[in-house]
């Protein structure tokens, strides 16, 4: 595998991602929206299109043979076996309604494997980190999943993309999660994989998500110690369960029957 410093590519993801998110604040009051894109509830703006542009600028910059994988456009191949995945803005509808949180989140892959991650979350001035192999953290501090409660007792996360499909498989995962669990919140997806990593949800399920919608919080979650997977050993786009290791079992079994 080609070299590369991690901790000097986490390093850089944080600072683009932080800056981004200053941008999101400082330009919420005169935003602009375009056209949706998949569907009516799948909304941009222009404020997402310059948080990409920040990112993906700042990444060439440093590694202009690496590939990029970002959600508003601003892709491009790359010649280097490196690919940074990016969501400039993780709950558009959330920054755009203010109704809830949203994220920045910047992923680093060497081939199909996630490298180093970023979630920041401007409001709240909260920003997750991870190197694999090296742990997660949270505004630089080390933090681990706790063991977590049983699934009546368990508060989780749940997160799906608004298309009418999709909400209908949503509601019927609801419909046996709700009654069996402590509780339930809806959050973004890359929110949802990071406050399990640091404790504050016990487990959480992401339906029809996209690549940059998962990819920095599943490292991030990974490395806190979460459980993690889908159909199968692994999560994917179209399911992602995370729990704590007490609760997994439970969690994952009824997910996967519903979902």
């Amino acid at each position: 595998m080609d070299h590369r410093d991690l901790l000097e590519a986490r390093d850089l993801a944080v600072e683009l991602a932080v800056r981004a998110g200053r941008l999101q604040l400082e330009r919420r009051d005169t935003l602009r929206m375009g056209a949706p894109k998949a569907h009516v509830n799948d909304v941009v703006s222009d404020v997402d299109i310059a948080s990409e542009r920040l990112i993906v600028d700042g990444i060439l910059a440093a590694w202009p043979d690496d590939a990029v994988q970002a959600e508003e456009g601003h892709g491009r191949t790359g010649s280097s076996g490196w690919s940074w995945i990016v969501d400039p803005l993780d709950g558009t509808r959330n920054y755009v309604s203010r109704t809830g949180p949203w994220s920045v989140c910047i992923a680093l892959y060497h081939e199909d494997r996630a490298r180093a991650a970023v979630v920041h979350d401007p409001a709240a001035g909260e920003t997750f980190s991870a190197v694999d192999g090296a742990g997660a953290l949270l505004n630089g501090e080390p933090i681990t999943a706790p063991g977590g409660r049983q699934l009546h007792e368990a508060l989780v996360g749940v997160s799906f993309q608004p298309n009418p499909a999709t909400k209908e498989r949503a509601g019927r995962v609801i419909r046996e999660l709700l009654p069996a669990s402590g509780d339930i919140r809806r959050v973004p997806a890359a929110l949802n994989l990071v406050y399990q990593a640091a404790g504050r949800l016990d487990g959480g399920l992401a339906l029809d998500t996209n690549l940059w919608d998962i990819a920095a919080g599943a490292l991030i979650a990974r490395e806190a110690g979460v459980v993690l997977g889908g159909r199968g050993a692994d999560f994917s786009t179209e399911l992602t369960i995370g729990a704590a290791p007490s609760l997994w079992p439970t969690l994952s079994e009824l997910v996967r029957v519903v979902a």
